[in-house]
């Protein structure tokens, strides 16, 4: 059994560690260009308050625990800045099947304070299969009630429908894991009509979700309309053609070989996930900018697409408290004392800016793009 079960993981990921090699190569390749880097931080943090060992907490509990999390998160934001003044800060992705306005009422003052953007996660076809209308209906009730209610999301060039990035509940975008915990097959399109600008779910190995694209922002290459269209793609570039959307940002997906079993190097998945068990030191965040995440064309700016779950309160301390607070701020130091890269953190709507002004041909600093094309509702658009 253990056999056929590591055969089978082992199947799910050949994919992407037949392409590896080459991934790594082309990023070795390209690092050498530039003697300055900006390195552009997004945090996708799968925002769930009600978690908790025991099945989901009630509303009471949920709200205590989340302004102690606002609190926390003040204090970071206003100790960690960038290069631009900007506040440390996460890309608050929150469940549509949780909603509830209280906590979003307190998400979106959150937001107002520079303290986390608020954003799409969405668990669906956990108990059995979704059906393309449940999901269409779900998303655009909650992005409807998001942008209307609480005046959150985005439009773009300040016009138009609401727009949303997305991270997929368990791992699943367009249905990945072969029907489980999703079941729509045309999801892709779903989120491209209902005004889907980004997915962010992506890296998910050793996950049957995880496809061969690894370390790229990309448009997708399949059939929207059919399962797992983000198998295959195209790396966006400078080029001035507006990308398909929605694109796909993956964050790092290396391996850390600093690993020793009885002296001979194990090595372990280097995937971005900000918790108390993979400690954050410098030669963590140097595995990430060697990922070499970048638009073609532009490889002094790169970009690093972290994740957390900012309510598993044993990953508090590394996400959000002491613990990031401290990493954050020394490698903003560092980078200011060798003077060969900057920091900028970036939401998920200004990591998209960023990029659509880089593809355009845009130069200069990455952190006057954070507004490009799409346009916060919170800031009047």
């Amino acid at each position: 059994m253990a056999e056929t079960s590591f055969k089978t993981k082992l199947g799910w990921n050949l994919p992407w560690l037949l392409n590896y090699p080459l991934s790594r190569s082309a990023a070795m390749m390209e690092s050498t260009v530039f003697d300055k880097k900006h390195i552009v931080f997004t945090i996708a943090d799968h925002f769930e308050p009600s978690w908790s060992p025991n099945g989901h907490a009630d509303i009471k509990t949920q709200i205590e625990r989340l302004r102690a999390y606002h609190r926390m998160a003040r204090e970071t934001g206003e100790s960690v800045r960038d290069a631009d003044g900007t506040k440390f800060r996460h890309t608050n992705f929150f469940p549509a099947e949780q909603y509830h306005p209280e906590i979003l009422d307190i998400m979106a003052e959150m937001q107002a304070e520079g303290l986390g953007e608020v954003e799409i996660h969405l668990h669906h076809g956990v108990e059995r299969p979704d059906t393309a209308e449940g999901l269409r209906s779900s998303l655009i009730e909650f992005r409807d009630t998001l942008a209307e209610r609480h005046g959150c999301l985005s439009r773009m060039d300040g016009h138009g429908q609401p727009m949303y990035a997305f991270v997929h509940g368990n791992l699943a975008l367009a249905n990945s894991c072969g029907g489980l915990y999703c079941g729509v097959d045309n999801e892709m399109a779903i989120l491209q009509e209902t005004g889907c600008y980004a997915d962010m779910t992506l890296p998910s190995a050793p996950d049957r979700s995880q496809v061969a694209m690894i370390n790229q922002i990309y448009e997708f290459g399949g059939d929207a309309n059919k399962a797992v269209p983000h198998r295959t793609g195209k790396r966006v570039r400078v080029n001035g053609t507006k990308p398909l959307l929605p694109l796909i940002f993956t964050g790092p997906l290396v391996f850390n070989w600093t690993r020793r079993v009885r002296g001979i190097p194990v090595p372990r998945l280097e995937d971005g996930a900000l918790v108390a068990n993979q400690p954050a030191d410098l030669a963590r965040f140097y595995r990430w900018v060697s990922a070499n995440i970048t638009v073609a064309g532009r490889p002094d700016v790169i970009f690093v697409k972290l994740y957390c779950h900012g309510f598993f309160d044993y990953d508090q301390d590394a996400c959000i408290g002491e613990g990031a607070k401290r990493f954050f701020n020394e490698i903003i130091e560092h980078g200011a004392t060798r003077g060969d890269f900057d920091i900028h953190f970036a939401s998920a709507r200004e990591a998209f800016n960023i990029a659509s002004a880089i593809i355009d041909g845009e130069r200069g600093e990455p952190g006057q793009y954070r507004d490009y094309r799409l346009k916060a509702i919170m800031n009047g658009s």
